[in-house]
C-alpha cells in the first residue's frame, strides 16, 4: 500500500478529473506494479515461460474463473440500470463461452486430465481470491466493482505491455490477445467508471472498505502469480468444488499436442 493521503477527498484535492479507481490503483502500488510486471507476464511474453508452469497457472485460474463468473451474475443483479445489466450480462456471456472455450482448447493442448479440470486441488492463492469474491458478493454494488476491476484492469494492464509479443505456441498468444484488445478495454473502462461513480459517492468509511477489498485483490493477483511457480502450491484438501467462501495439479512432462477445430 502507498504512504499517500489516507481518504479519497485529500488525495483527490487539487487534481484534475481525479478518478476514485486511479486512488484505488495508487494506493495498491508497489503490488501493482508487482502483478502487472511479474516474471510470469514477463516468460508470457517472450514464450520462455515453462509449460508445468502455464499449466498449474491455467488450473488454477480455471478455478478462480468459476468463481469469478458468479461474482458478475451477482453484479447483474445489484446493478443500478438495465443499461448496466447489459454491458455485465454481456461479459459473462463472453467469459463463459470464448473464454471458457480458451481453457479446454489450452487443457487439452497441455494433457491436463480431467479431475485437474473439475476437481483441482487449490493453491492458497485461488482458494483465498475466492473467498475474497465470496465477502464481496455479500455487500452491495461497490463492493462487488471493488473485487471485479482490479481483478480486470490488472490483466488488460499487464497484457498491453505485451501486446506487442507474439509467443510462437499458440496457447500463450491467444491468452494474451483475449486480454489486449479493443472490447476488452472497452469494458475495462466502464468497469472503472461504475466503480468511480459508486466509489465517489459513498462514505469516507466505506471508501476505505472498498479500498481494503481492491489492496486485497491486487496482493492476491500477485500471489496468485507466484504459485504457479510452486510445484508444491495446492493444498490437496481443498478442492475447486468446496464451498471455501459460500461462492459460486498434476504436473505433466509430456509435449503439448494440437487440439480444437482449427486450433493449436
Amino acid at each position: 500500500m502507498t504512504d499517500g493521503p489516507e481518504s479519497f477527498a485529500a488525495w483527490a484535492t487539487g487534481r484534475e478529473n481525479p478518478r476514485f479507481s486511479n486512488w484505488l490503483r495508487a494506493r495498491s502500488q508497489p503490488a501493482w506494479e508487482d502483478a502487472t510486471r511479474h516474471r510470469f507476464v514477463t516468460e508470457l511474453g517472450a514464450d520462455t515461460i515453462d509449460d508445468a508452469v502455464f499449466r498449474r497457472y491455467l488450473v488454477q485460474d480455471y478455478a478462480f474463473v468459476d468463481a469469478l463468473a458468479g461474482a458478475f451474475g451477482h453484479a447483474v443483479g445489484d446493478a443500478p440500470s438495465m443499461a448496466a445489466r447489459g454491458r455485465l450480462v454481456d461479459f459473462l456471456a463472453t467469459l463463459t463461452s470464448d473464454e471458457n472455450d480458451y481453457f479446454e482448447r489450452a487443457f487439452d493442448a497441455l494433457d491436463v486430465p480431467p479431475e485437474d479440470r473439475e476437481r483441482p486441488a487449490l493453491a492458497e492463492p485461488t482458494r483465498a481470491f475466492r473467498d475474497c469474491i465470496g465477502r464481496a458478493t455479500t455487500g452491495g454494488y461497490p463492493e462487488l466493482l471493488a473485487v471485479l476491476v482490479p481483478a480486470e484492469w490488472v490483466y488488460l494492464d499487464w497484457a498491453t505491455h505485451v501486446a506487442d509479443r507474439s509467443p510462437d505456441r499458440a496457447y500463450l498468444d491467444e491468452w494474451i490477445r483475449l486480454h489486449a484488445n479493443p472490447e476488452f478495454e472497452s469494458f475495462v473502462s466502464w468497469l472503472r467508471a461504475e466503480l468511480d461513480r459508486e466509489g465517489a459517492a459513498v462514505s469516507p468509511r466505506r471508501q476505505r472498505e472498498l479500498a481494503a477489498i481492491f489492496e486485497r485483490a491486487v496482493d492476491l493477483e500477485v500471489a496468485f502469480f507466484d504459485a504457479a511457480y510452486d510445484a508444491t502450491a495446492t493444498d490437496t484438501e481443498s478442492t475447486a468444488t468446496e464451498s471455501d467462501a459460500e461462492s459460486t495439479a498434476t504436473d505433466s512432462t509430456a509435449e503439448p499436442t494440437a487440439g480444437g477445430d482449427g486450433a493449436w
